[in-house]
């Protein structure tokens, strides 16, 4: 349900980007603040506890040490045919494919960091001699960011999207239906956005009305971190999850130094304005 609630506001905002033609920050920024009033007036600005145990599980719970050397040799060989794929079809139509020395440095940098990750939570024991494994969301995230990679890079449905992101003019008179294209982001995007509240309600135990406040923004600053360009056109999902992951590891290290919460705010805001400002100046370089 909550899914399907996400891909229900999805398609109402993206409606109104692309067939009324309000500006996706526009209609982004009034629905935040719309879609808050409607959830404190529901919860009537309470917090609703959640009872159910298999719920919780899908927050709080762990996959077994087998499973998740499953499961990274599947990401990995994933990894693997998603890097031939794009370089066939690169050939394919006569463009330049990278050098096997590319190829090779995109296949095993990932790899290992998966491999990596799978070993130190597998290290990591719930009680003596029980060993952890791996935290249900991440699974859940990385079956996500693995779609989203083959969905914007080895489909004709992501070359779209960069090609409307890039110059949505050009995109038009090459006979790309851009309203349907945006429209299906947001509808995209409204289900990722229920994913993430049915992963955080979980994680926590309970559904607040203020859940989440502020995170779009960290969102924000991932992506451009990561490479994103505001200007659209550019930027890849691995790359946004490394801007999250540094995102992270400033947040953690700010609160392991016992940095002042004002301070943390002025260091984020000034790391996501350096980091436009030196997109702008590589397109001016481009």
């Amino acid at each position: 349900a909550g899914i399907a609630v996400g891909v229900a506001v999805g398609s109402f905002q993206g409606a109104l980007t692309a067939y009324v033609n309000i500006p996706a920050f526009i209609v982004t920024l009034g629905g935040l603040l719309a879609w808050r009033g409607v959830i404190l007036g529901l919860s009537r600005g309470e917090t609703i506890p959640l009872r159910l145990q298999s719920f919780k599980a899908i927050g709080q719970g762990y996959v077994g040490p087998m499973v998740g050397w499953v499961i990274a040799a599947i990401a990995v060989a994933a990894i693997i045919l998603m890097n031939i794929s794009r370089s066939r079809a690169r050939r394919s139509h006569g463009i330049g494919a990278a050098s096997p020395r590319t190829t090779l440095i995109r296949v095993l940098i990932p790899s290992a960091v998966i491999i990596g990750f799978v070993y130190m939570m597998n290290s990591y024991e719930l009680a003596p001699g029980v060993a952890a494994g791996i935290p249900n969301p991440v699974i859940i995230f990385l079956a996500i960011a693995l779609a989203g990679a083959f969905l914007t890079q080895n489909t004709t449905f992501g070359r779209y999207l960069y090609a409307i992101g890039g110059n949505p003019d050009a995109a038009r008179l090459s006979g790309i239906n851009i309203r349907r294209h945006i429209l299906a982001v947001f509808c995209i995007m409204g289900a990722l956005t229920g994913v993430a509240s049915i992963i955080y309600t979980a994680r926590v135990g309970s559904a607040s009305p203020d859940a989440g406040q502020l995170l779009e923004l960290d969102a924000i600053a991932a992506c451009v971190i990561g490479g994103t360009s505001l200007m659209g056109g550019r930027g890849t999902v691995f790359g946004a999850i490394l801007g999250a992951l540094i995102m992270a590891s400033l947040d953690n290290g700010m609160s392991l130094k016992n940095v002042e919460p004002y301070m943390q705010n002025i260091i984020k805001g000034a790391i996501l304005v350096a980091a436009v400002g030196l997109d702008m100046a590589g397109r001016k370089r481009s």
